[in-house]
C-alpha cells in the first residue's frame, strides 16, 4: 500500500509518508489516545504460555514489503496483509459493495452484519479527543489518507479471526478490523489485501485479543536478511533474559519509540544527540534527520576513499550506489569495503546507554544492477522532519519485540529462516 504524512480526518492517523525509494513506507499511525487494553480474563491464566505464530513472506528489497497470511470470516478466507507495527488498524479491501478498490492477490472480502457502533470504545479509540461525533450512530465510519495521495475510507465491522496457538489449539475470536470500500492508490502501491495493524492502540489486533483474555500484549518479529522471516504475539517464544530491553517513551506514546538517542559512527559519539526514534515495520528502509543522514554519508564517503568503488548516480534504486570492479552478488561481497558498524545509544532515563548498532547488513542492499546502496534515507528531505525511523532493513536477523504490558522494546540477534519452537512455560 501505501506510507504517508497523515493528515487531520475522520479517523486521524498520524505520521506516515511516502518516498519513491520506499515501496512500502504506506505509514498510518493513530493520533488517538492509546492505553492499554481492559482486565484480562481468566482464559489468559490458561493461555500464559502461548504465542500466535504467523510466517512472514517478502523482503526488503527488491519486494519492498512484508506481509503475512490471515484467515478471515465463516468460512474463513486467507487476505495478504501488510504487517505494520506502525498503524493500529487492520482493514481489508471490502465489498460493500466497494466504490474503487485496486489490485489484489485475493477476492474482496465481504463484510459481515456486525457493525462496530459508533459510540463503541474501539471506535472511540480511533478519533481524537474532543472531535468525536457519531452522525451515524449504529456505525463507525473511517477514513485514512495518505501524503503520498492514496486513502483508504469505510467502516468497522466484527468477524471471525481464524488463529492457533504454538501449543496447537486453535482459537476463533471475533475482532473489530476496517471494511476499506473506497481506495485511491498512492505512488508506492502494491497489491495486498489489506493492512495488519500492529501498534500500540486499542483497536490494533493484539490489544483486541488481549482485553480478550487470549494472549499478552506483546508483538514480535523477526526478518531473515535472505527474505521471509515470521512474526508472533504474545510472551512465549523468546527468553527474555537474553534479549536487550530499553524502556518504550513516556512523551512519545503513539509510537513504538525509546526516545532520544545518539549517534555513534565506528564505536565512536559524532556529537549529534536527541535523535528521537521509532521502531517501524511498514518502511523497507530507514531513515534519520538531515543532520544525522549527512554526517552518515559524509563519514562513510570518507572512508571509502582511495576505494576502488565509485558512486552510481546512475543507479536510481536509491539516492546514494556504488559500483565495483565487478557486480556485487551479496552484502558479505561488499563488506571489505564497508567495515563500520553504525549504533543508536539510548540513554535509559539517564542509566548505562543501550546501544541498537547496524552492522553494513543493516544499511546496506545490492541493487539489482550489482551495485551497492545506502539503505539509510533522509528523513527530513521526505517530511518527517526530527523524526528517525528504523525500518526494515535495519530489523534483519534479530527479533524485535514490543512489550505493550512491561512498556519495553527489546531486541537480540537470531536465526529468521525458521519458525521458532514453543518455549513452554509449564
Amino acid at each position: 500500500m501505501r506510507k504517508g504524512q497523515v493528515d487531520v480526518f475522520i479517523l486521524l492517523l498520524f505520521f506516515s509518508l511516502s518516498s519513491a525509494s520506499d515501496q512500502r513506507w504506506r505509514k498510518a499511525m493513530i493520533s488517538a489516545y492509546n492505553g492499554s487494553s481492559s482486565s484480562s480474563s481468566s482464559v489468559m491464566m490458561n493461555r500464559v504460555g502461548s504465542s500466535i505464530l504467523f510466517p512472514i513472506h517478502g523482503n526488503v528489497y527488491p519486494t519492498g514489503y512484508y506481509n503475512v497470511t490471515i484467515n478471515i470470516g465463516h468460512p474463513p478466507k486467507p487476505y495478504f496483509l501488510d504487517l505494520d507495527t506502525g498503524s493500529d488498524l487492520t482493514w481489508l479491501q471490502c465489498n460493500a459493495p466497494c466504490v474503487h478498490c485496486l489490485e489484489a492477490p485475493h477476492p474482496l472480502y465481504q463484510p459481515t452484519n456486525d457493525l462496530v457502533a459508533c459510540k463503541d470504545p474501539l471506535c472511540a479509540a480511533l478519533h481524537p479527543p474532543g472531535d468525536y461525533k457519531c452522525e451515524s450512530p449504529d456505525q463507525c465510519d473511517y477514513e485514512v489518507e495518505y501524503a503520498d495521495g492514496g486513502s483508504s475510507l469505510g467502516v468497522l465491522v466484527r468477524d471471525t479471526f481464524s488463529l492457533n496457538y504454538t501449543n496447537g489449539i486453535r482459537l476463533s475470536p471475533r475482532l473489530a478490523l476496517g471494511c476499506g470500500y473506497d481506495q485511491i492508490p498512492g505512488t508506492s502501491n502494491h497489491p495486498l489485501d489489506g493492512i495488519l495493524g500492529l501498534g500500540r492502540g486499542k483497536s490494533s489486533i493484539v490489544s483486541q485479543l488481549q482485553s480478550q483474555g487470549l494472549v499478552r500484549n506483546v508483538v514480535g518479529h523477526c526478518l531473515s536478511g535472505i527474505g521471509g522471516g515470521f512474526l508472533f504475539f504474545g510472551d512465549g517464544l523468546y527468553d527474555s533474559s537474553h534479549v536487550t530491553w530499553t524502556p518504550m517513551s513516556q512523551e512519545f506514546t503513539k509510537y513504538y519509540s525509546p526516545g532520544s538517542a545518539e549517534f555513534h559512527f565506528g564505536g565512536k559519539a559524532t556529537g549529534i544527540k536527541n535523535l528521537i526514534v521509532i521502531f517501524d515495520s511498514g518502511s523497507s528502509y530507514t531513515y534519520l534527520n538531515s543532520q544525522a543522514y549527512q554526517a552518515v554519508t559524509v563519514l562513510l564517503k570518507k572512508e571509502l576513499s582511495g576505494r576502488s568503488l565509485k558512486e552510481a548516480p546512475e543507479d536510481q534504486t536509491l539516492p546514494l550506489c556504488w559500483k565495483g570492479r565487478k557486480p556485487f552478488r551479496t552484502v558479505r561481497d561488499a563488506k571489505k569495503y564497508f567495515k563500520t558498524v553504525l549504533s543508536l545509544a539510548f540513554a535509559n532515563s539517564g542509566r548505562r546507554k543501550t546501544l541498537f548498532e547496524l552492522h553494513p547488513e543493516a544499511y546496506l542492499i545490492i541493487s539489482n544492477k550489482g551495485n551497492v546502496c545506502l539503505g539509510i534515507l533522509n528523513g527530513t528531505q521526505v517530511g518527517l522532519q526530527n523524526l528517525n525511523v528504523i525500518g526494515d532493513i535495519s530489523m534483519q536477523d534479530r527479533m524485535v519485540i514490543y512489550d505493550n504490558e512491561k512498556q519495553v522494546i527489546g531486541w537480540s540477534p537470531a536465526n529468521c529462516e525458521h519458525l521458532p519452537r514453543f518455549r513452554s512455560y509449564m
